[in-house]
């Protein structure tokens, strides 16, 4: 059956590219989501899928309910776009001045939609059930993925599984990880407050900027010397702003940048430390200064029974080869709720293709994909839900066949 699915994906490709371009051309950022939401839930609902809107916000939930009793597997995507110029020279650019998909997302949304035309054509022979997780704002904190799951969109689910198209690897491999994959990620804002004056005269001033560089110097030594190198960790520094004019010396300067852990007690550590360092410097040089540390997304931490799974089933569909096993990266991802409460695991396909220009960094003004990768996307996608649902509908020793999932058709 799972080749029949994929000869059914094949055939949709020229729908889903698309759909890919009419969500490229009309990008929506994070919790201002409102066009893209509609064209999901519409189309869901014209394939006959139970759909929730306003999930936490602006996610959208759809049900497919297979024929036979089984287990309820969750497949992800997220819909949110950037505040980025698009760059590229293609018919499809967007066309919202300052706004892009510059990370996938549009791929992501009709990849999935592509998935769920396919199993609700198939839903009779399903043992179990589909929740298509079209999630908003995963690139702004506090994410749309707690929203969703504090509304309960994972209620009656069994595993979850969702993926992120990758332009910086070329197209036609997949890549995964078992256990920690991607960082926790927090942000802090320092605010130093001095006493500004002449700059003939700095005796009579407290200099925010001399105390601000000494600041930026000593978080440094933070992961170098307090944390353990066998625990990754990073603390940067995006932007120093103080000062506006040559001659004056600034009474206040503020510092913002990023942190990415993997471990909870790493992460604790390095906020205390900030703190600390932050607050001692100041005081020698008689400023006063305030610390603001927002925590975001968890480390993403895939499961292992289920990375184990993702690398059997698609072993068997594309061959070992095509699957490398990496290393853990520090970017961020909140996806990591998802698995924080429900079994499951998250990967990468591979969309890199420099012959037609999809060789640009995530997040560049110039960012594509080659968009072949939403059917090697959407076939992993598939394969997993034919295993859980069809090859094994009820070995999963933590299986309920009479746990059942709600949702309110809106």
């Amino acid at each position: 059956m799972i080749d029949s699915w994929k000869e059914s994906l094949d055939e949709l490709y020229s729908q889903m590219v698309e759909w890919r371009r009419d969500f490229h051309m009309n990008p929506e950022l994070s919790f201002e989501e409102v066009r893209t939401p509609q064209k999901i839930a519409d189309y869901l609902s014209n394939l006959g899928i139970e759909v929730k809107t306003g999930v936490g916000g602006r996610g959208v939930v759809g049900i497919i309910r297979g024929g036979k009793p089984g287990r309820t597997i969750a497949l992800r995507a997220d819909f949110d776009a950037l505040p980025i110029q698009d760059e590229k020279n293609v018919p499809y650019k967007s066309t919202v001045p300052g706004v892009m998909h510059a990370c996938g997302h549009d791929g992501h949304t009709a990849t999935l939609l592509g998935v769920a035309k396919i199993l609700s054509e198939n839903r009779e022979y399903l043992h179990g059930n589909v929740v298509l997780l079209h999630q908003h704002a995963e690139e702004k904190a506090p994410g749309g993925a707690i929203a969703m799951v504090e509304d309960g969109a994972l209620d009656g689910v069994d595993v979850v599984f969702g993926t992120h198209l990758m332009a910086n690897a070329p197209y036609g491999t997949y890549s995964y990880r078992k256990g920690p994959m991607m960082a926790a990620v927090d942000a802090f804002v320092i605010t130093i407050q001095g006493r500004g004056g002449h700059g003939s005269a700095p005796h009579e001033t407290v200099d925010a900027i001399a105390i601000g560089t000494q600041v930026v110097n000593q978080l440094q030594h933070i992961v170098a010397r307090q944390i353990n190198p066998l625990r990754p960790a990073v603390v940067s520094v995006g932007s120093f702003h103080a000062g506006g004019a040559p001659n004056v010396i600034a009474d206040t300067a503020e510092i913002t940048g990023t942190v990415r852990t993997f471990d909870p007690e790493v992460r604790d550590r390095i906020e205390n430390e900030m703190k600390t360092i932050v607050q001692g410097i100041c005081a020698a040089f008689h400023a006063t200064c305030e610390v603001e540390y927002s925590r975001g997304y968890p480390a993403l931490v895939n499961h292992d029974k289920e990375t184990d799974v993702f690398v059997e089933v698609m072993s068997k569909q594309v061959g070992e080869e095509k699957l490398v096993n990496i290393e853990p990266i520090m970017g961020s991802e909140d996806f990591g709720y998802f698995i924080q409460n429900k079994p499951g695991m998250f990967f990468f396909t591979s969309a890199g293709n420099e012959e037609i220009g999809a060789c640009y960094p995530h997040h560049h003004p110039k960012f594509d994909f080659d968009e072949r990768a939403m059917i090697l996307a959407g076939q992993a996608l598939l394969s997993i839900t034919h295993h859980y649902l069809c090859e094994q509908p009820s070995k999963d020793e933590n299986f309920d066949e009479h746990a059942d999932i709600e949702l309110m058709t809106t």
